[in-house]
Order: C-alpha cells, then structure tokens, then sequence
C-alpha cells in the first residue's frame, strides 16, 4: 500500500502553485485596468467609467485575498486539525463577496447621486479607445483565468473568470452609453452605472450564499455521486454501492465513506484485498479519498431468502417516498432481515419505518425485522 500512497501523490497537481500565479496576472491586470479607468473617468467627468474602475480595483483586492486564502489553506495537516485547513478558502470567499457587496452599495449610492445631480460627461477619442481596450483585455483574462480553474478544480478562480467576462459585459454598457451621449448628447452614464452597482450588489448576494451553502453541507455534485458508484460497481464482487457520503475540507479536498452489497461467502482477506484496490481506483478517477468502506452481505446460498427480498422489495417500493432498498439480508434459521430504506424527505423516517415493518409483519409475521432509515443523500 505504500507505493499506492505513492502514487497517489504524485497524481495530485500543484493546485495552488496554479491559483497563485493566475491570481497574480489577474491581480496585476485589474490594477492596470482600474488606473487606466479612473483616469477617464476623472477626466471626463464619467461616473460609470469611474464605478467600472472601482469594480476592476475590487476584483485585484478578490485576487489578494484569494492568494492568502490558498496558502493559509494549504498548511498541513496538524494535531489540531488533522483533516487541514481546506475549508479557509470559504472564509477567505466570505471575505471576498462582502468586499464586492460593499462595492456595490457605495457605487450605487453615488450612482444615485449623480441622477439626482446631474453632471456633463466630457469623452475623448483616446478615453473610448481606453474602455474599448480594456473590455478585449478582460476577455481574454476571463477567458484565461476560467479556464485555468477548471483545470486545477478551483471554485474561486472559475468565478473569477465568469465575473471577468461579465465585466466585459458591463464595460460595453459604458462604452456604448458614451457613444449614445456623443451621438445624442443624451447621458446615460449615470443610468448605466446604476445598473452596474446592482449587477455587483447580486454578484456578491450569490458569492455568499454559494460559500455559505459550502460551509453548511450541500448535496454533492450529482455526476461525480454517479461516477464514484460506477468505478465501484465496476468491480465484480460488488453488486451495489450505497449511502454514499462526501464530506468536503475544502476545494478538491473529499473524504468520502460508502456501503458495498457484496457476497456472504467472501473471507476478510478478500474484502481487504477488494478495499485497498477500489481505494486507490476512486482516488485516481476522482481525487476523492474513501476513508470508510462497510460491507452489506447479500444471500447467495438460500433460494427462499432471494423470494422473500423480492416480496419485501414489492412492499418497500409501493411507496411514492421510499427511494431505494438496499443491503437486503435475511437469516432464514433465526427469522431475521435486516436492510435499509433511503426515504426522501417528504416522510418522517419513524413515520416510514412504522407504516414499512407493520406492513412486512402482516406477510411474514415469524420474523424479526430491522430497517436502518437512510436519508437522501446522493443521486
């Protein structure tokens, strides 16, 4: 097993060597951008240009931020927190959305003053060609910086790109209202910076509610549920992979823990064996680390329990609330079944329970049954 460890290192990337350096160009980047800006809008008198600054200077401070929250994430494990410091990275989001809010109402309010209190915008050539280089320049970061995040599984430099291509977006709302108002010589500067401040207050609104969500526990990512149970199920001795559990520490850090339907006759030896191996398998393919593998025995050797399952099945899954049944096993000697229901959550589990095992006893009322409730939790 320790080549397997190994191994396992040398398929982890260096993530935040990554984040880093694109922080860093994105960072560089929007400092350029929002001095370039404010001094247009200094100049020409233009508060939209002069918000737009502000955004870029807000999305160089993200930048900072996520810079220090990568490396205080990365410490480590110690005795302390033996399972890292992954989950700062949330806080240093937390951090990041509140700046942006921030951003946002303040920019807001001046917009608002500008309506109230009118002032003439004065462009120039050289200011619109300004703007028009920095919505290219925020393309092509946008562009560059999600990409790069999708690469190394990063949340923060994914969103970073996605809100660098939106201020493209935004940037273009200046640049067409300067040209409206130099065409028309109706302002609508004040208007368009504005829409920008709420456009930045709802982008912070979600940055803290997506980290909020991620500290309190979501539902993981359905497709990567289904792609950890197949590499399971892929193995011949496992019938079922169940009660799939990932628990995050952090961006790209799972430890997940599972339930494997596997045959009554295999000895410990070959469950160790079969552990070990899917182990390092879930983590190539996915980089998730299985800590925690309990075994469902299933009935091989006795025809009668294989019919009693299916009549059990029939009862279980003639309610609209009862998902799945899973690690059936009967002990026909001593009258016992056990398994488990998943429910969904629109019935209390003791509900559930009592209505399934009432309903159970009235066809095989000799035998003791035990249902473990499993709550939704994977696709």
């Amino acid at each position: 097993m320790a080549n397997d460890n190994n191994e396992m290192k040398d398929l982890m990337p260096d993530r935040d060597a990554v984040i880093v350096r694109t922080s860093i160009i994105g960072i560089l980047t929007n400092v350029f951008l929002a001095a370039f800006k404010a001094a247009v809008g200094f100049f020409s008198n233009s508060i939209a240009v002069t918000l737009d600054a502000v955004n870029n200077l807000s999305d160089a401070l993200s930048s900072v931020i996520t810079i220090i929250g990568t490396k205080l994430a990365g410490r480590l494990p110690d005795k302390k927190h033996p399972l890292g410091y992954g989950r700062i990275e949330y806080l240093s989001s937390m951090i990041v959305s509140a700046i942006v809010l921030y951003a946002g109402i303040t920019a807001l309010v001046e917009s608002v003053k500008k309506i109230i209190h009118p002032e003439a915008a004065d462009y120039s050539f050289i200011s619109l060609l300004i703007i028009a280089v920095a919505i290219a320049v925020k393309l092509i970061l946008g562009r560059f910086v999600k990409s790069r995040g999708e690469k190394v599984n990063s949340g923060a430099l994914v969103a970073s790109g996605s809100d660098a291509s939106f201020d493209a977006i935004l940037s273009a709302s200046v640049l067409a209202s300067a040209i409206i108002y130099l065409a028309t010589g109706i302002s609508l500067e004040a208007f368009v910076g504005a829409a920008i401040s709420v456009v930045i207050i709802k982008a912070g609104i979600e940055m803290l509610t997506e980290t909020l969500d991620d500290i309190l526990g979501q539902r993981p990512d359905a497709e990567v549920s289904r792609q950890v149970k197949k590499l399971l199920a892929e193995e011949p001795e496992v019938r079922g992979a169940y009660d799939l559990i990932i628990n995050n520490y952090g961006p790209s850090k799972n430890i997940a823990s599972v339930h494997l339907e596997l045959p009554d006759t295999m000895t410990a030896e070959e469950i160790d064996r079969l552990i070990r191996r899917v182990e390092y398998k879930v983590y190539r393919e996915t980089g998730i680390i299985l800590t925690g593998i309990s075994v469902y025995a299933y009935n091989t050797k006795n025809d009668e329990a294989a019919e009693i399952r299916n009549r059990v099945q029939q009862i279980v899954m003639s309610h609209d609330w009862a998902l799945q049944m899973h690690g059936f096993h009967v002990d026909t000697a001593d009258k016992v079944m056990r398994f488990d229901v998943v429910m969904s959550f629109d019935v209390e589990p003791k509900t559930g329970l009592e209505e399934i095992t009432a309903e159970i006893r009235e066809v095989y009322p000799d035998y003791t049954v035990r249902i473990t409730p499993d709550t939704d939790l994977s696709d």
